[in-house]
């Protein structure tokens, strides 16, 4: 869903996330493939999956599979704390969870601070995992396509 904003008497389109911390970096999912962030529950490690996968959760009686963010993007280990967070989206009819560091805000974008994925955020991340960075104030936020990100993964 698309909101917009009044610049100088007429509406600028903008698009909403959720955005959420991982090391240093702050990233935003688009809110419409959101369905709920939740403290992190017991998670069940899933034999032969890959590293990624923390494993699943019953989550309000499905199944859910939990990707961990910051191994499916290559940063360091860290451990489960108080502001963890699991962001679960809706992706090809199925919940799945993202374990990210920690959830901030929900955040409209105006389409004209969207901007292409600069080379220099691709040495960290794999730039398939991008749709852009939003440019609000003096931040950068990377702004990830889920269908990248959560895609090919199989429990």
């Amino acid at each position: 869903m698309s909101g917009e904003r009044a610049v100088a008497g007429k509406a600028e389109e903008t698009e909403i996330f959720v955005i959420f911390i991982i090391g240093n970096k702050e990233f935003g999912v688009d809110v419409m493939n959101i369905k709920e962030i939740a403290k992190i529950p017991k998670i069940t490690r899933v034999p032969r999956s890959p590293d990624f996968v923390e494993g699943v959760i019953n989550h309000k009686g499905s199944l859910t599979a939990v990707i961990n963010l910051r191994k499916r993007f290559g940063f360091e280990p860290k451990e489960i704390d108080a502001d963890s967070r699991l962001i679960i989206a809706e992706f090809e009819d199925n919940p799945v969870g993202m374990l990210v560091d920690a959830t901030t805000e929900v955040l409209r974008i105006p389409v004209s601070d969207i901007e292409a994925t600069p080379e220099v955020v691709t040495t960290e991340i794999s730039k398939r995992f991008l749709k852009g960075v939003g440019k609000v104030e003096n931040r950068s936020i990377i702004l990830l396509d889920l269908k990248q990100v959560l895609g090919g993964v199989k429990i």
